[in-house]
């Protein structure tokens, strides 16, 4: 199948010629399934496509329709919500203000609920959020219901059985076409868009939550296949995106004055895999890094069982790159590793930390774990305790493994005890806690560039910032005048997940 970013031979009256294949267009309303809501009213829903015309007014005056994104989960997620965004702004609608939902107790016309399915309870929580929407809409509001994300590609159409109130029910994959789809329901179809797609370059641009930091998607879903995990089956097989595709998208952040770029992926060291010919992570790490003007790069996540050395030496050896790497560990036994499906070993993941402290001394290690899996024992378990104490690590990202519907782990009868997995997360969280802050406090004394990006929320005399590691400092100054800037902070209070300081010449 072609995809974006291959390269094939074309054979014309004129010769040969070698053809990249930038994108692959996909008629998504012909993907998803559409019923009819016979007899339903659909005055505001008609006017939602570009030009949202009111069609009861002779006049022709735009209907001012809102809309307000919920997002739950990832920073894939996060990155899929400003996809949406930049669609519905580009259909003419705005999002609803804080002051007419607190103030003027006004609710939005389009409710878009981007959803995870990553813990426990996921779908409970998606219906819990719906009901209100819906007792509107059953009560006569003319309100627009979109459930997008992963719980909505697990689920499907079942979602609509048990929340016939919905209007559309979409997958990520689709997240840069809400537009297109939003075209069925103003006709008065329910849809439902979960067929597996390719998932095409925007023609519109992501509404960033950010005006110094962007998320720029490299890879999309994942073809590893952990027992535990249910993102293969959410967010589709890989795909990566043209390598030229990408350079434009982050040459023209910078031109919009944007300074940082985190480079995304479910398993972003898969990069390029999937393309004809093949292409390495590593070179597109270099690549974007020596765009002219950018001054930060980052990427998440990294899988040990793909991740290379050389992906190590492009970040040591390209200025712009962050000291900071997110390298999920799962399970410091390779007993539990292999249950879980991972494919790397606890020697092979000790290998690749063993490379960064090398090459990099200095760089902040961040990681993911799951206690409690099926069958992990106590022994097991003190193995990931004595993991953690070999690598020190800047944070982890803990959890008690929580069955996911279609996953194998989930059906096993090896399951453990609730008591059990509360005791062994609660004993990580205390060991995890006393190495942030013992990270942390080697930076006391130390001048750091720090790039400015927002308020601090809780103290509005003060600016936040990140340093190169990932770490959030707080310092005084007046954020008109430091937003985006990168300015030298010495370091005075170190806590458990934050710094403090001030500003030097």
């Amino acid at each position: 199948t072609t995809k974006p970013g291959d390269i094939q031979m074309v054979n014309s009256a004129r010769g040969y010629h070698l053809v990249q294949i930038i994108d692959v267009m996909v008629d998504v309303r012909k993907l998803a399934q559409r019923k009819s809501r016979h007899g339903k009213s659909t005055s505001i829903k008609s006017g939602i496509l570009s030009g949202a015309l009111n069609p009861d007014n002779d006049e022709g005056i735009v209907k001012d329709l809102t809309y307000k994104i919920e997002t739950m989960g990832c920073q894939m997620n996060l990155a899929d919500s400003e996809r949406m965004e930049g669609q519905l702004r580009g259909l003419g609608i705005r999002p609803i203000t804080e002051k007419e939902e607190k103030q003027q107790k006004k609710q939005p016309d389009l409710i878009v609920l981007n959803t995870c399915s990553i813990r426990d309870h996921a779908e409970q929580k998606v219906y819990s959020y719906i009901g209100p929407h819906a007792k509107r809409k059953r009560e006569g509001e003319d309100v627009t219901i979109v459930v997008a994300g992963c719980v909505a590609q697990q689920e499907g159409e079942a979602l609509l059985r048990r929340a016939p109130e919905v209007d559309l029910v979409m997958g990520p994959q689709y997240a840069n076409r809400i537009g297109d789809l939003l075209e069925d329901v103003s006709n008065g179809n329910q849809v439902v868009a979960t067929e597996a797609s390719h998932i095409m370059e925007d023609s519109t641009k992501p509404r960033r939550s950010s005006t110094v930091a962007a998320w720029v998607n490299v890879i999309y879903g994942c073809n590893e296949r952990c027992t535990y995990c249910i993102v293969p089956t959410t967010r589709g097989v890989e795909q990566s995106r043209p390598l030229e595709t990408i350079v434009l998208e982050v040459e023209e952040l910078v031109e919009q004055g944007y300074k940082e770029v985190t480079l995304l992926g479910q398993n972003i060291d898969a990069y390029g895999r999937d393309m004809i010919p093949k292409r390495k992570f590593s070179d597109l790490l270099r690549t974007v890094g020596s765009i002219p003007g950018l001054a930060r790069l980052r990427f998440v996540t990294s899988h040990p069982r793909y991740m290379s050395l050389g992906v190590i030496d492009a970040v040591a050896e390209t200025p712009t790159a962050c000291l900071n790497f997110h390298v999920p560990f799962q399970s410091g036994s390779n007993e539990v590793l292999a249950a879980m499906g991972r494919g790397h070993t606890r020697e092979k993941y000790l290998q690749i930390i063993d490379r960064i402290r090398e090459r990099l001394p200095d760089a902040a290690i961040t990681a993911d774990c799951i206690v409690g899996f099926p069958g992990e024992t106590e022994e097991q378990f003190l193995e990931t305790l004595s993991l953690m104490e070999e690598v020190k690590f800047d944070s982890v990202n803990t959890a008690a493994f929580s069955p996911r519907p279609n996953t194998p782990a989930a059906e096993w009868v090896n399951q453990l005890s609730e008591d059990v997995k509360k005791d062994r997360l609660q004993r990580i969280n205390r060991l995890n806690l006393a190495h942030a802050e013992e990270r942390r406090m080697r930076m006391l004394g130390r001048i750091v560039d720090v790039l400015v990006e927002e308020r601090n929320v809780k103290n509005m005399t003060q600016v936040m910032g990140r340093t190169t590691h990932g770490y959030i400092v707080y310092l005084d100054g007046n954020i008109d005048d430091l937003r985006g800037q990168l300015v030298k902070v010495e370091i005075d209070v170190c806590q458990t997940y934050y710094l403090s300081g001030h500003i030097v010449d």
